[in-house]
């Protein structure tokens, strides 16, 4: 039996894919211990997990962004992308990286698997690798390990190929480290001197190249190729979908029709706003023979307004029993609700272009199972366009079913648990 960390920011999408890896680690025996925020404690808890709680200064409700960080409103484009960067993920990287060695020193682990943006993990993996655990990073973001033959992360730049290519994506890392995220990039170096170890020197949002391995929670065709990356990638597909408790909205059956459905989603934490994606999705497709069902994601569906009569809502919906029904699905790409999609060949309309959104909507086009708008406030016009390009193209349904295959391939949050527990076999007792 091995002792495992696991360590994520106090964020839904994030800590999801964690509680899938969490009961997988359980099931093979594995004693786990979960860090992060307090709200997040009872699920952490029902996965079989010991909840570790963040210390104030790194916790906060992802349910009220504006709230816990006012300086958020107003901000638009690269701007909001750098200020998510430095106050959301950066500045709690101390508080984060005081609570993994406070945890690793009440009881030791075998393995800490951390996800991408808990960046307090920089100040460990910067550590000497015979001081500390083995670090896995848990890919629930797209990969953002730097090379030649790829843009830097958070741009939702496609790769380019060639010599031109290569000189385009070392001017576009200049641009980004030296002036886009200079400020949440000092910062974090300034986080890990202040933990006593010296930087890697490592660009903030590529500190799992110096992990002991990245595994990535997709499959590698719906990845970039990197072939001068030297760290470690397992490719184990996505964790496979919780069912659900069978609960249906009363207008279910509605979903008995010849008629296209077409689904449009928000998510679960950046869906204050309906009027981004929601509204707009609802206007585009009115007088279009499709039937809309829209999620709020937990927002009240009055939200909305007054539904067209091809439309439906609810707060929730049962991924496993819709999207089999669905058409299309129209999101702002969050990587989870991606991943459901492809698993069953739903081609998708990328909307977002904040956190890590861009990065997803570039590899849906990229590997052609649908098309991205290049923006997080979509036209009504837009949104039609989009979804009567897929409904009209079955290339990207047949794109969509292909990667769908490939992830029904795949070991998923099992993946996972191989990897821990290969590591670990090969790796000698840490130095006390």
């Amino acid at each position: 039996m091995a002792s495992v960390l696991l360590c994520s920011t106090p964020v839904h999408a994030h800590v999801t894919p964690l509680l899938a890896v969490t009961r997988a680690l359980v099931a093979r025996g594995h004693d786990v211990r979960f860090l992060t925020g307090a709200r997040f404690a009872a699920a952490a808890q029902a996965a079989g997990a010991e909840h570790v709680p963040l210390p104030a200064e790194a916790d906060f409700d992802d349910l009220d962004l504006a709230g816990a960080f006012p300086g958020r409103a107003g901000r638009t484009g690269l701007d909001a992308i750098r200020h998510d960067m430095l106050e959301i993920f950066v500045r709690p990287g101390a508080a984060q990286h005081r609570a993994v060695l406070d945890a690793l020193a009440r009881r030791r682990a075998d393995a800490v698997l951390v996800e991408p943006l808990f960046l307090g993990a920089m100040a460990l993996v910067a550590s000497p690798a015979d001081r500390r655990p083995p670090v896995l990073t848990l890919g629930i973001v797209p990969l953002g390990l730097r090379s030649e033959r790829t843009a830097p992360f958070g741009l939702g730049v496609l790769p380019a190929r060639g010599r031109l290519g290569v000189l385009r994506n070392r001017a576009l890392y200049r641009f980004v480290e030296r002036v886009a995220f200079a400020e949440p990039q000092r910062t974090a170096q300034e986080m890990v001197r202040a933990a006593g170890v010296e930087p890697n020197g490592t660009f903030f949002l590529g500190w799992p190249a110096d992990a002991d391995a990245v595994v990535q929670l997709t499959v590698a065709e719906l990845e970039y190729p990197r072939p001068d990356v030297t760290t470690p990638v397992r490719f184990v597909g996505p964790p496979r979908p919780a069912p659900s408790d069978g609960t249906l909205p009363p207008w279910w059956g509605d979903l008995d029709t010849r008629r296209p459905v077409v689904h449009v989603t928000q998510g679960t934490v950046a869906n204050e706003d309906p009027t981004q994606l929601l509204v707009p999705t609802l206007r585009a497709l009115a007088d279009e023979d499709v039937l809309v069902v829209a999620a709020t994601g937990g927002r009240p569906v009055e939200a909305l307004g007054a539904l067209p009569a091809n439309a439906r809502a609810a707060e929730y919906l049962p991924y496993d029993a819709l999207l089999p029904r669905t058409s299309v699905l129209v999101t702002n790409g969050g990587y989870g609700g991606v991943h459901h999609a492809l698993r069953h060949g739903v081609p998708v309309v990328v909307a977002g272009k904040t956190e890590d959104k861009a990065e997803v909507a570039a590899r849906v086009a990229w590997t052609g199972a649908g098309v991205r708008l290049r923006t997080s406030t979509p036209r009504p016009a837009q949104v039609r366009r989009a979804v009567r390009r897929l409904l009209d193209d079955p290339a990207y349904a047949r794109a969509s079913a292909a990667l769908g295959e490939r992830i029904a391939a795949s070991p998923g949050e099992d993946g996972v648990v191989d990897v821990v527990e290969e590591v670990v076999a090969a790796r000698e007792p840490v130095a006390r």
